[in-house]
């Protein structure tokens, strides 16, 4: 913050002292300045010198420090493109100036003549090869400089960007400050184990865009050594590239043209490289942090804010460059090996697969992936590809999110038990999610997967109710385990399945588009319930009762297809009147997919028995619940003793309630329900365009897209869709299959989807379309 009165040192006040301590007859002129006083001054025509004050809040020995730095280089090549120091009367460069008992100190420096950098036009390689020039030569110049000043932790050193962290709160957007947080722990993880072990030397540290003089594509000038620290080498580099690049439309060209420069001239060591893209993030995060914490104070200082919007706009771009082709470039810029091989195959390590891991686990693409990085809703391949993920609902918000990762790591770092011992962590979750659900769902027990927790659901269903059959949807698929196979439809009905159990029950999958019942005003959600009603019509007929009746809230690999209006009222009431308990299947669709809704269950207005969620509970780690009323909570308390070894450890609860945190403290909910309806939209406004498109369905961002031969007899598209799913992968876009006939498109991405995801999504599929 600038602490100095300007209205204390008026540009008249200015010229006074100049003239008394400089015997200089000059005008002065305010300029705007970061946290120190700035003035040019005009002797004549074509003579003209910068006046800097600082306050006493200024270390005088670092302002010593700049002074010395500078009379350092004055032997160095560079010169001639650096300011010198201007010694008043008494032959030395700082002046002390005592005023209403304060200290004040002045100094004087040439005038450079150039432009600014952020004034010129930079798309052109030279200039930023010729900025990575001048740097190597000023740090090649500096390697046997020293000052004890410079050895300070500062705010704007990005070896201490980790510090950023405690001014995240003040960015507002929850979007921008997830990606600044993302790449704030990717700096802890990556860069800061290592960092001290690199070269360290005395750096200019604020090579930006207000700094550099350009003249001819030529750099004239670099100014303000304000910021000048001890630190890792590559940070000096990493700073210049960071200011080069916004702006750019390829960010990463401009980045390697610098990083080629100053490796011409002052090479670069390869693990200097290694972590240059996460040093250029870094400096993004402090530079953004500062900002919004400048803002929270109310500053009217503009230069505090003078390269925000860019650099939002960079740190944008950034997570979109996968960091192995940012190091690969880099690499490739110093002639270093690259570590992109893109001619070599995956056969190695298929074979390996197939020989050690079994041979049913398939793999997704014609042409397969190796992910080697998650970001957020971005998934980078070792091939330097960047792909937006749109059907990962496991990630739900987001891969590596840095509240839930920073949960995990803690919790893992302190205490992982089971649950026979006493913990807050259990408690705690339990509390928080019950909240979420009606009030009469009071009971939890911890898994550690959607299938377990089903196989759970239907084990107590059967021993609470004393009866053994259970009703489930045609195509229906609710986990692995035996028994939830056994409830499967969509696994045991395939060729070589297991059959169907004489205990378990299809009701017909209520398919508002290629059921028999298509009218959704309430009518076909009756229609589709009378399934349900004659199997319990049946059942009766047999002297039985159901168990059960499980259902995903939206159906899933039953197509992407909500359930039709009044469905589940309808079958609730018909189960629950048999004695049935009613199982509400969240594992898909669960916290706040929907968007509209924290709840699938809620879209139809009911009340389940049993709420079964896991996938998206634990953001990919192993986790899942089964929650439901005290009263069938407290039958299945039958005295024998129930135990999961890793169910409601506390990394699990840990995590879950991080996820919990970050679903609401981030509003997610409200931005599946935004951007699930710019999606909807915006693929339904497609169907006028592509008949190939027979529907367009779903909440919030859980969407199908059912691709058919002909409207009019819904043919199903067939294996043609696999060819359009491997198109736009090309286009960086990961998409899967579903549906009874495999011709729906899954989309269920990590509910951090943008609304520009969205759009260039659909844009995407209108492209292949076009050339199907």
């Amino acid at each position: 913050m600038i602490l100095l009165n300007k209205m204390k040192f008026t540009n008249t006040v200015i010229e006074e002292i100049v003239q008394a301590h400089y015997e200089l007859t000059v005008k002065a002129t305010s300029l705007d300045g970061y946290d120190e006083l700035n003035f040019i001054l005009t002797e004549s025509v074509d003579k003209k010198y910068i006046l800097k004050i600082a306050g006493e809040q200024h270390d005088k020995d670092f302002i010593d420090a700049q002074i010395k730095i500078i009379a350092h280089l004055r032997n160095s090549p560079i010169a001639d493109q650096l300011q010198y120091y201007i010694n008043n009367k008494k032959g030395e460069a700082l002046t002390i100036i005592e005023e209403g008992g304060k200290i004040y100190y002045c100094r004087i420096l040439n005038y450079l003549d150039g432009q600014f950098w952020v004034d010129v036009p930079h798309d052109h390689s030279s200039l930023h090869e010729n900025l990575g020039k001048f740097l190597a030569k000023m740090d090649a110049s500096l390697k046997d400089f020293k000052h004890p000043s410079m050895h300070r932790h500062y705010t704007w050193d990005i070896s201490t960007a980790r510090d950023a962290h405690q001014k995240l709160k003040h960015i507002q957007s929850h979007e921008g400050r997830r990606l600044v947080d993302y790449f704030l722990l990717q700096f802890e993880t990556v860069v800061l184990p290592t960092l001290s072990s690199f070269r360290h030397s005395y750096i200019h540290n604020d090579a930006n865009d207000y700094n550099v003089l350009v003249k001819d594509d030529e750099i004239v000038g670099l100014i303000d050594f304000g910021d000048m620290v001890y630190s890792a080498t590559i940070n000096n580099l990493a700073v210049a590239c960071t200011y080069a690049m916004l702006g750019s439309s390829d960010p990463l060209a401009v980045a390697e043209s610098v990083v080629k420069g100053y490796h011409s001239s002052f090479p670069l060591e390869e693990k200097e490289l290694s972590i240059l893209y996460y040093l250029i993030a870094a400096r993004l995060c402090i530079s953004l942090t500062q900002s919004a914490y400048n803002a929270s104070l109310s500053t009217d200082n503009a230069h505090h804010f003078i390269t925000e919007k860019p650099a939002w706009q960079l740190i944008y771009q950034l997570i979109e460059i996968n960091p192995i082709k940012a190091e690969d470039a880099f690499r490739k810029a110093c002639n270093y090996t690259g570590i992109i091989h893109l001619n070599d195959s995956y056969q190695k390590i298929e074979e390996k697969r197939h020989k050690h891991i079994g041979k049913n686990l398939s793999i997704s693409y014609q042409t397969h992936l190796k992910i080697d990085k998650g970001a957020l809703q971005y998934l980078y391949d070792d091939k330097g590809n960047t792909y937006i993920d749109c059907v990962n609902n496991v990630s739900h918000v987001g891969h590596c999110h840095p509240v839930v990762a920073r949960a995990m790591q803690k919790q893992i770092a302190t205490l992982n038990t089971n649950t026979r011992y006493l913990n807050d962590h259990i408690i705690d979750y339990a509390e928080a999610l019950l909240a979420t659900l009606p009030k009469h769902l009071k009971v939890c027990y911890f898994t550690n997967s959607g299938s377990e927790a089903n196989d759970l659901a239907i084990r107590i269903s059967k021993m609470v109710t004393g009866q053994e059959d259970v009703i489930v949807l045609d195509h229906a698929y609710h986990g692995t385990s035996t028994t939830t196979i056994q409830i499967s439809p969509y696994k045991f009905d395939k060729p070589n399945g297991i059959g169907q159990m004489p205990w378990v029950h299809k009701a017909m999958n209520p398919d508002v588009y290629r059921g028999p019942y298509q009218n959704n005003n309430g009518e076909a959600g009756t229609a589709y319930a009378a399934s349900v009603a004659a199997i319990v019509n049946e059942l009766k007929n047999h002297h039985k009762k159901p168990a059960a009746f499980i259902c995903e809230t939206l159906l899933g690999v039953g197509g992407q297809i909500p359930l039709p209006k009044n469905y589940l009222k309808e079958v609730y009431s018909i189960v629950q009147a048999a004695g049935g308990i009613c199982i509400a299947d969240e594992v898909q669709v669960g916290f706040g997919r929907v968007g509209s809704k924290f709840w699938g269950f809620e879209l139809q207005d009911v009340m389940p028995d049993m709420v079964v969620m896991g996938k998206p509970i634990g953001n990919g780690h192993p986790l899942a619940a089964v929650i439901m009323t005290e009263e069938i909570a407290e039958k299945f308390n039958n005295g024998i003793e129930f135990f999961n070894t890793y169910g409601g450890n506390p990394v699990s609860m840990a995590t879950g309630a991080a996820v919990l945190k970050v679903i609401q403290e981030e509003d997610l909910q409200t931005n599946a329900w935004k951007v699930g309806k710019v999606l909807l939209e915006s693929l339904k406004t497609l169907m006028s365009k592509h008949t190939i498109i027979g529907d367009v369905r779903g909440e919030g961002l859980f969407i199908g897209v059912e691709l058919v031969k002909d409207r009019t007899t819904k043919e199903p598209l067939g294996k043609e869709i696999n060819q359009l799913v491997e198109a736009l992968k090309n286009k960086g876009f990961l998409i899967s299959t579903d549906g009874p006939y495999n011709n729906v498109l899954k989309i269920k991405p990590p509910i951090v989807f943008s609304e520009k995801n969205a759009i260039d999504f659909s844009k995407a599929l209108d492209e292949v379309l076009l050339k199907a």
